[in-house]
């Protein structure tokens, strides 16, 4: 591939394309900061041992996905796959432990080595919700209705489909796993590689598998929810009640495992038929044991990660903000001065376009593509009055107006 094409899996974000991705950003910013959550942010890469820790040997990221490496002092550092893990790590290592309940809300770019496809990229782009030190099931609910919500205000939630499982708790999963076992076990020989691998390490993760073969025999297999304690079925009972008062609704799934080890009791993903085989556009659930993983207290958390571009590519274009305000200088004489005209208007607030080269016809033209609304026209005429003609780029209608008046005069273009 030429050396000035872009790595594949990556993508240059142009602007017709970034006005998606910043509305996307903005809507979560502002509804996330309505629910108390606060924005932080993490570095794009940790030691690995943050995501291979919590994340699980056997899951698809940690043995096939992650971007790892040696840095130059012989430590083991990874591209950031996902955000929960890494804000874990800054629970702890920035003593915030003591401070919880803790609300966060972040977004930037993530990087998995996978096959490239439409809404799927080697670097891509999430916001994350994070919930942590609440073991209510109503946290739950509150996670899942910010995620509504913000599909919602985007104009997509009609498009997607929620599925909702419970994990259960830990020894609700233990005790449905040596089910797992003995039912995967019979079928040992038509398994995949890797789902054989996972048999003894982690079996619910053969429920996840990507692999027809593994699909077919996982869809006889039992359903974790036949193997719950009294306490897991509580708890997804008040999650489901508390979603069904918000007027949420949701499939049931009992195969939804999620890909990641962290997870227990409620997991649930937002889905579209609309982006091919890319079918989640915002997924999580509750991880009570992530933080023990990485070396801390037990706490609990929950919340969600959602992909940017998957949910720009669902989004309808946002309107283009106003046109700005084109400085058109005639002759050299006016060029210095319509500088500094220029600069005074940006810090009165305005969007001002300046051409900086070409006759009155070619920049004039330059104003019309970029959408100005009026255009200042400085010529000799005017630099002797100490003015500026006006021009309405809708109406046609202009004025001549002196230079001390031009911020009244251009306010309704503000």
């Amino acid at each position: 591939m030429p050396a000035l094409q872009p790595v594949r899996g990556t993508r240059d974000i142009l602007p017709e394309d970034m006005r998606r991705f910043r509305q996307v950003v903005d809507t979560a910013q502002d509804l996330c900061a309505r629910y108390g959550y606060r924005e932080m942010a993490t570095p794009i890469f940790e030691f690995t041992e943050v995501f291979s820790r919590p994340l699980g040997e056997t899951s698809d990221v940690v043995s096939k996905e992650m971007y790892s490496f040696t840095d130059r002092g012989g430590e083991q550092i990874t591209l950031r796959p996902e955000a929960t893990a890494a804000v874990a790590r800054a629970l702890l290592s920035q003593g915030l432990a003591h401070e919880l309940p803790l609300k966060f809300f972040c977004h930037g770019p993530m990087f998995r080595y996978d096959r490239p496809q439409k809404g799927r990229w080697r670097q891509f782009h999430q916001i994350n919700v994070e919930l942590l030190g609440v073991a209510d099931p109503l946290g739950d609910v509150e996670i899942a209705a910010l995620g509504w919500h913000i599909l919602e205000e985007l104009g997509v939630r009609a498009r997607t489909t929620m599925e909702l499982n419970t994990l259960g708790d830990a020894e609700s999963r233990q005790a449905y796993r040596s089910v797992l076992v003995d039912y995967f076990s019979d079928h040992r020989g038509k398994l995949s590689q890797d789902s054989q691998a996972r048999l003894t390490r982690n079996p619910l993760r053969i429920l996840d598998s990507k692999d027809e073969g593994d699909k077919e025999i996982a869809a006889g297999a039992p359903a974790l929810t036949a193997h719950l304690n009294q306490a897991s079925v509580d708890f997804f009972a008040i999650v489901r009640e508390g979603l069904d008062a918000l007027g949420i609704a949701y499939t049931l799934n009992p195969y939804l495992v999620r890909g990641l080890d962290y997870y227990s009791h409620t997991i649930f993903e937002f889905t579209t038929e609309d982006l091919g085989a890319q079918a989640s556009v915002l997924g999580g659930g509750r991880y009570d044991g992530l933080i023990e993983l990485l070396g801390g207290p037990a706490t609990p958390g929950v919340g969600w990660a959602a992909g940017i571009e998957r949910l720009s590519m669902l989004m309808a274009a946002p309107p283009p903000g106003p046109g700005p305000i084109a400085v058109v200088p005639v002759g050299a004489q006016a060029q210095l001065k319509a500088l500094s005209v220029t600069q005074d208007l940006r810090r009165a607030g305005f969007a001002i376009e300046l051409g900086f080269s070409g006759n009155l016809k070619k920049r004039m033209k330059r104003a019309d593509k970029l959408g100005a609304r009026a255009a200042i026209l400085m010529g000799e005429d005017e630099l002797a009055q100490n003015a500026a003609t006006v021009r309405d780029l809708e109406s046609g209608q202009q004025e001549l107006v002196p230079l001390d008046a031009l911020c009244e005069r251009l306010a309704k273009f503000r």
